[in-house]
């Protein structure tokens, strides 16, 4: 079969013929249609600090995506031939702690597809059932693909309640901008977002944010002032890992505001934690999804009428696999989604 490989520990991505992954007693066999680029395959491309120290070549790679079951193991009962999927690319160990208490997003043996196995960037990928996903109701193919990422969105956004409240999201990109139409659609008064790039602000406008703050030009102080805040932002989601961002959201939470934090900074940074303190913060840490109560608000968010469609600015062919990275890595757009069956 194809499949996109980092073939050796070096810049670069190989389309390649691979062996059709195998599968076992508990496993289920998809033939994938559509996949999302994420950051994380970026950062494999890029060959960087960060995948230099997670990623042991060959590998092949990428976690989002939809696809159509072709084969199950013996032992899989919930899941049947012919069911459209995607997948929970956090596959956990079932015998931790958490894990055996339900918690299973908080697995401290958590390896990632796409990252610690073989991933979906290929005509076929091979999951455990327990990490499947099936749409039990019609759900379009793209958006369908980046089901892992609007996970993350959803986790982010709906960490504290929204009805009302005034929300700052620090960070449009996709999933930034999945978080806003998220917050939008669950109930926020005001959803004020900031970036440095003019054309993802330019859709979060579409998406209808109250207000889209270019941090180049105006502080988040500015855009309190635009919306005619008084006491600060209710509830804040920081998906840029920009200290600045998150130092500038902290100045400007009102007095027992609540921020979940899903940004992965590149390296420690100073924060005000007196501020913290006397203001009398929550700061919430979201990596990943809740296995499978995300997964089941996604799908509701998506039945009650929630549009991703502007969140996705690119489609390809995965034989233009190089553009399409190309594209993903401007940062300039939305998702950018790879069609296997063209």
């Amino acid at each position: 079969m194809k499949a996109l490989i980092k073939e050796k520990p070096e810049q670069g991505l190989r389309l390649a013929d691979v062996p059709e992954p195998s599968i076992g007693p508990g496993d289920v066999l998809i033939k994938v249609l559509r996949t999302g680029i994420c950051g994380t395959d970026l950062h494999i491309r890029a060959w960087d600090g960060w995948a230099q120290q997670a990623i042991r070549t060959p590998l092949v790679v990428g976690h989002e995506f939809v696809g159509d079951v072709v084969a199950i193991g013996r032992d899989v009962v919930d899941v049947a031939v012919g069911d459209r999927v995607s997948g929970e690319g956090h596959l956990v160990c079932g015998k931790c702690r958490n894990c055996q208490a339900g918690r299973r997003h908080l697995c401290r043996a958590t390896v990632g597809l796409g990252v610690g196995r073989d991933g979906a960037f290929a005509e076929y990928v091979a999951l455990p059932s327990a990490n499947v996903w099936v749409h039990r109701v019609p759900v379009d193919l793209d958006i369908a693909a980046i089901f892992d990422p609007f996970g993350n969105a959803v986790h982010t956004a709906l960490s504290f309640p929204l009805v009302g409240e005034d929300v700052l999201i620090t960070g449009a990109g996709p999933i930034g901008l999945m978080a806003a139409a998220v917050a939008r659609h669950a109930g926020a008064r005001h959803v004020a977002i900031t970036d440095v790039s003019e054309e993802r602000l330019e859709l979060a406008r579409k998406i209808g944010v109250s207000l889209a703050l270019d941090a180049k030009d105006a502080t988040i102080a500015d855009g309190q002032r635009e919306l005619g805040l008084r006491e600060g932002f209710d509830v804040g989601l920081e998906m840029s890992g920009r200290p600045e961002a998150m130092r500038d959201m902290i100045a400007n939470m009102t007095h027992g505001g609540r921020i979940a934090m899903l940004g992965l900074p590149a390296q420690e940074f100073a924060v005000d934690w007196a501020r913290v303190v006397t203001s009398m913060l929550t700061v919430k840490g979201i990596y990943g999804r809740e296995m499978f109560e995300t997964w089941y608000a996604m799908s509701v968010l998506l039945e009650g009428g929630l549009d991703l469609a502007p969140v996705i600015t690119g489609r390809y062919g995965y034989r233009d696999f190089e553009a399409a990275f190309t594209d993903a890595a401007s940062g300039k757009g939305g998702k950018v989604i790879l069609d296997w069956t063209a």
